[in-house]
């Protein structure tokens, strides 16, 4: 007799494959029944090293009755699997949602892989991966993604990256989204059956193993992970919006002990993501670095969770807010995280690699309050800000306080103590960030003016820019930013996309690509001409 808990995964299996298939219900039992294992939802890899990379699958027993599964692995350089480099047996079951990770290991530097899985006899779908360049490597590609929420859009621009070539995909964060069915979703994508499961917030561990499970049965977003490995850290949506280190904006009471719901979250997302594990649950430890041959030190970092003091907001008394801002120890990273940052930048430029990459979740550079005209914000986007009207926000923004506090700007202390170990450290510092659904470029200054790195702010893959948010017109919302942020070198408010990041030891060039549409999926790409960063110069030509 199968556990309550195994139980439970089975009902959840079936109603994700009822959206995977579009026809079928807990009746399309039999269906699934006539094998002997069933993959559900293709296969994926992550955190590619030069000599391993993390392979992943989901393959459930076709009797629905077996606790435990024996999975066997294989890598290869060919597709027909003729000339097998690695290869080892695993097992899963329902502790870990039948999901299935191994690091699979001794392979060769930059070279391109192809991979699959077999449980009782059934195959997978086959994986193509790729581990990271060699030194001596003259170049490497990274495409950058973020926020994409499946009631919002088709995955179109993951459809796209999915037929180019890149070393990897680094995802930024919002990989999915907590909301119940309707909540933050567009309403034509509604209609046309682009509904979350469950349909409640989620809120416990089989909440977020399902709404997971929902995603990544999208064909688009297993056509990414089939074609690139995935370099991954959360940010809030995959906890609740606007998380910090002990809560969160959309957490109250009636949903639990916060810390049962962080644990929930930070389990599934170890589950469902080709992550390499650091220590537990508990620890929730994403942190980590990449060497890119010698050309880059990719150095992923965890603004959200781990660390992170309470937000400020707009709707705080004045003075009350202007002290917290004021306040030196309010922090994003927190005293471990920001040495192991100052350490990694330490080891890369000694090491002699120009560059230094800072993938991380939301904008570091200084973003002013547009002054335009009165105008009342959308009140289902930005909860913390759209509370009150424009006006007020304007007066503060005469007054000269940042736009968005859930960002860098509201933790400027924690940002001048970032920005120094880039000065004392790094070669050249890269910030990549992700969160708010729009486009940016920034020359960081430090607090006397100097330039010390540069910032490339990513799209949203489906989540609405500030056309939900702000409804202006995208030339006069642009001027308005750029008159008020001196920092900024790039802004579009809208369009959904991607960036892509073409890297040599002299110079790192930059563009946005965008999708015509996220409502169908029939789409054009438009690309935007590339923005130079120079080693030595620390500004975006």
């Amino acid at each position: 007799m199968s556990s309550p808990r195994h139980s439970l995964s089975r009902r959840r299996f079936l109603q994700i494959s009822a959206a995977t298939l579009g026809a079928l219900a807990i009746r399309g039992l039999p269906i699934y029944a006539a094998a002997a294992a069933h993959f559900t939802h293709g296969v994926a890899s992550g955190d590619p090293l030069q000599d391993r990379v993390i392979l992943w699958t989901r393959v459930l027993p076709g009797d629905g009755q077996a606790e435990t599964l024996d999975v066997q692995w294989q890598i290869a350089v060919d597709p027909q699997f003729e000339q097998i480099v690695a290869a080892g047996d695993t097992q899963t079951g329902p502790a870990r949602d039948f999901t299935v990770k191994v690091d699979a290991a001794g392979l060769t530097p930059g070279t391109s892989y192809f991979y699959r899985f077999t449980a009782t006899g059934i195959h997978s779908a086959t994986g193509r991966t790729r581990t990271l360049p060699a030194a001596g490597a003259a170049q490497a590609r990274l495409a950058v993604v973020s926020c994409s929420n499946y009631p919002q859009g088709y995955f179109n621009a993951y459809r796209e990256i999915a037929a180019r070539e890149c070393d990897a995909v680094l995802h930024l964060g919002d990989y999915i989204y907590e909301y119940a069915d309707g909540g933050y979703a567009n309403a034509d994508m509604l209609n046309k059956g682009r509904h979350v499961q469950p349909e409640h917030e989620i809120v416990s561990l089989d909440d977020y193993r399902m709404r997971y499970g929902l995603y990544r049965s999208d064909a688009d977003l297993q056509a990414i992970h089939q074609a690139h490995p995935f370099i991954c850290v959360w940010d809030d949506h995959e906890i609740t919006n606007n998380t910090f280190q002990t809560g969160a904006q959309n957490h109250n009471d009636g949903e639990g002990e916060f810390d049962d719901r962080r644990r929930a979250a930070i389990q599934a997302f170890y589950e469902w993501l080709p992550i390499r594990e650091q220590g537990n649950v508990e620890d929730g430890i994403i942190y980590r670095s990449f060497d890119i041959g010698d050309l880059a030190t990719l150095i992923m970092l965890d603004t959200r969770l781990i660390a992170r003091d309470e937000q400020l907001t707009h709707d705080m008394n004045i003075d009350t807010l202007r002290r917290g801002l004021a306040d030196s120890t309010r922090s994003m990273l927190g005293a471990t995280q920001q040495q192991f940052l100052a350490n990694e930048l330490r080891r890369s430029a000694s090491a002699g690699i120009p560059w230094q990459v800072i993938g991380q979740q939301v904008i570091m550079g200084r973003k002013e309050i547009p002054l335009v005209a009165d105008v009342e914000f959308a009140e289902d986007i930005r909860p913390d800000i759209a509370s009150s009207r424009y006006g007020m926000l304007r007066e503060r923004g005469q007054m000269g306080l940042p736009f968005n506090l859930d960002a860098w700007d509201g933790y400027p202390a924690d940002r001048e103590r970032v920005l120094d170990l880039f000065r004392q450290h790094a070669n050249n510092a890269v910030v990549l960030s992700g969160d708010t659904h729009s486009s940016w470029a920034f020359d960081l200054h430090d607090d006397t003016g100097e330039a010390i790195a540069v910032e490339f702010g990513t799209p949203s893959i489906t989540s609405p820019g500030f056309e939900n948010f702000m409804p202006l017109p995208e030339n006069e919302l642009v001027a308005a930013f750029m008159r008020n942020s001196p920092e900024m070198r790039y802004m579009r408010g809208l369009g959904r996309g991607w960036m892509e990041l073409d890297l040599t030891r002299e110079r790192i060039a930059t563009r946005f690509l965008y999708v015509s549409t996220v409502m169908e999926q029939d789409y054009q790409v438009e690309e935007t001409n590339e923005m130079l960063t120079v080693a030595g110069e620390h500004v975006i030509r």
